[in-house]
């Protein structure tokens, strides 16, 4: 096969592996009868771990653009997997915590999940594997601050 010179830059394979692993999360989903996207699992499983955090600390958490964090946390609660609430020390924050029912799809879809993270390697062998998620985190890490939605810590 013939390659064309977009086809060897990385920022053009990123871009379609990307688009191959949100397809095959879809995927998945849809076979288990769920209507999620990646963002609002990333969503729940940072509320699993930090629940009663607000909007603006889940955004930077899952590297997501906090003008736009609102719509993915309304669905969640639409979906009734979301508890939005008035925080106790801020009145105009809105603490968010995993519903019974967040909970409970937050456990069910995770070997979905796991699935789709074996499929998205496809193709290379499992030290392959292990060698470029090290190699993501590592240019991910690296690029961090380029970001339009940098990835942030609590102690940031």
């Amino acid at each position: 096969m013939n390659m064309s010179k977009i086809a060897q830059m990385p920022g053009h394979l990123i871009r379609r592996l990307n688009q191959v692993a949100v397809s095959l999360f879809l995927e998945e989903m849809a076979k288990g009868g769920y209507d999620l996207t990646p963002v609002q699992y990333a969503a729940l499983a940072e509320l699993e771990i930090a629940p009663g955090i607000d909007q603006a600390t889940l955004a930077a958490r899952i590297a997501y653009d906090r003008a736009t964090i609102g719509g993915v946390v309304n669905r969640l609660v639409a979906k009734g997997l979301v508890d939005r609430d008035t925080s106790s020390r801020d009145r105009r924050a809105k603490q968010l915590s995993l519903t019974e029912e967040g909970k409970r799809v937050r456990a069910d879809i995770e070997p979905l999940v796991e699935e789709v993270q074996r499929r998205i390697l496809t193709g290379l062998s499992v030290g392959e594997g292990e060698v470029m998620v090290k190699l993501l985190q590592k240019a991910v890490e690296a690029g961090n601050e380029h970001s339009r939605a940098p990835m942030r810590s609590d102690d940031e």
